[in-house]
């Protein structure tokens, strides 16, 4: 599975970013995370991701990046603010699961 993290400058997602790739790698889950900022989003979306994940402090932005999520076809969803924290990894995959479905 392939997850597109973005936040106002691509930085701060990278501790939910590692808190997701732990929590995946202990329950067997096979996935790839890239973070990038709100100005790169647009252009990185397009490079097959599975899933957007949008940072809590941006949620004054969804509805911008869902537009360009959805003209690449990857469903966007604003991640929860528990999922959003060093231990947030489980919080991020149940969030996932409720939008794509079952992950492998």
């Amino acid at each position: 599975m392939k997850v597109l993290l973005v936040c106002s400058q691509g930085m701060s997602s990278a501790i939910a970013a590692k808190a997701l790739l732990d929590s995946a790698k202990k329950k067997g889950i096979d996935v790839e995370v890239k973070e990038c900022s709100t100005q790169d989003f647009a252009q990185e979306v397009k490079n097959g991701y599975d899933i957007a994940l949008v940072a809590p402090q941006i949620r004054h932005r969804i509805d911008v990046l869902k537009e360009q999520a959805k003209s690449a076809n990857v469903p966007c969803i604003l991640i929860k603010p528990q999922g959003y924290t060093p231990l947030g990894g489980n919080k991020l995959l149940e969030q996932i699961k409720e939008e794509l479905g079952e992950l492998k």
